[in-house]
């Protein structure tokens, strides 16, 4: 379905363009520069989330973070998407390599939440 395009959209999809980090609801926030309540921002995350512009990664610390992934194909390869999360500097990225697992037969995975944690190469 075609979505009409709106300027809280374009600001958030301003801001996310800037980085190639996944970010937090409220970090995207505090970087656009029009008044937009939460909530709009937060529907129009889960939108692009859900029209495969975005995705989201819940990591280890319970928060969810976004993302435009510029290294990786979120709609080529799915289940081998894998996220790094700095205990450090904070930051959230996708892993540009495939990881490969295997279930037991009669297990059908349609989704995977990974994000390792430790130190980024720049922090260590």
């Amino acid at each position: 379905m075609k979505r009409r395009n709106t300027p809280t959209k374009e600001a958030v999809l301003s801001v996310l363009s800037s980085t190639t980090k996944a970010m937090s609801q409220n970090a995207i926030e505090q970087k656009i520069d029009m008044d937009i309540d939460r909530a709009t921002i937060y529907r129009v995350l889960n939108r692009f989330c859900d029209d495969g512009v975005l995705h989201k990664v819940v990591a280890d610390d319970g928060k969810q973070y976004f993302a435009l992934c510029t290294k990786c194909d979120e709609k080529e390869n799915p289940l081998h998407h894998f996220h790094f999360r700095c205990t450090q500097c904070e930051i959230i990225e996708c892993l540009p390599v495939p990881v490969n697992f295997s279930l037991d037969h009669g297990y059908d995975v349609q989704s995977v939440n990974c994000v390792l944690t430790g130190v980024c190469n720049d922090c260590s």
